[in-house]
């Protein structure tokens, strides 16, 4: 499995990337989100990718960010939902919110994405919110008081289940969270733990 590449940036098309990494070209199918924070042609960038194999195709994807990446590999893992899908709906919202979308059960939002009906996007809010409650088991025991903390219907349950879906463990999730306001909406409290999750890892 190719984890990533590096290189220089060679073209920069709608939904496509290609980077030069020893010599070879990487076409890179990839979302709007990524291209606009890639550099100019020419430059040096850095993707995460995902080599997609099927038996007629094979094709390589690659992101910005890990986040974008396990995004992308949730959505493809729905049943009915193929790469190109995926795709459109990470061009339509970032990752954060992609994560609260499905942590809040918010279908009708997903239906504003080109090609994504009602059906597909209740699809993907089922699947992907029963993951995340298998993950989420032992919520109650990440840092001992924490499962008083979490309810059921909470901004910070919705919080909390959206950065699972992220990628983030419950260890880095539960000491940040439990320091922050439980009043806020589920959005905000998404923002200041990633910030101070990666102040914490600049230190």
């Amino acid at each position: 499995m190719i984890y990533s590449i590096r290189g220089k940036l060679m073209v920069k098309d709608t939904e496509l990337a290609v980077v030069e990494c020893g010599g070879v070209g990487y076409a890179c199918r990839t979302t709007l989100s990524t291209l606009s924070q890639l550099q100019a042609v020419g430059n040096d960038v850095m993707l995460y990718t995902y080599l997609h194999v099927r038996e007629d195709n094979i094709e390589l994807f690659g992101f910005a960010s890990q986040q974008e990446l396990n995004c992308f590999k949730m959505l493809i893992s729905v049943s009915g939902v193929g790469p190109k899908a995926a795709l459109s709906i990470l061009s339509d919202v970032t990752p954060e919110k992609f994560a609260l979308l499905v942590a809040s059960e918010d279908s009708k939002t997903l239906t504003r994405t080109k090609g994504i009906g009602a059906k597909t996007a209740q699809r993907i809010v089922l699947e992907l919110k029963d993951k995340i409650v298998k993950e989420n088991i032992n919520i109650a025991d990440a840092q001992g008081n924490i499962g008083a903390f979490v309810s059921e219907e909470s901004s910070v349950s919705e919080a909390f289940s959206a950065l699972l879906v992220l990628g983030y463990t419950q260890s880095e999730i539960a000491p940040v969270m439990a320091k922050l306001d439980s009043s806020l909406p589920s959005a905000e409290l998404i923002k200041l733990t990633l910030k101070a999750m990666a102040q914490k890892m600049n230190k």
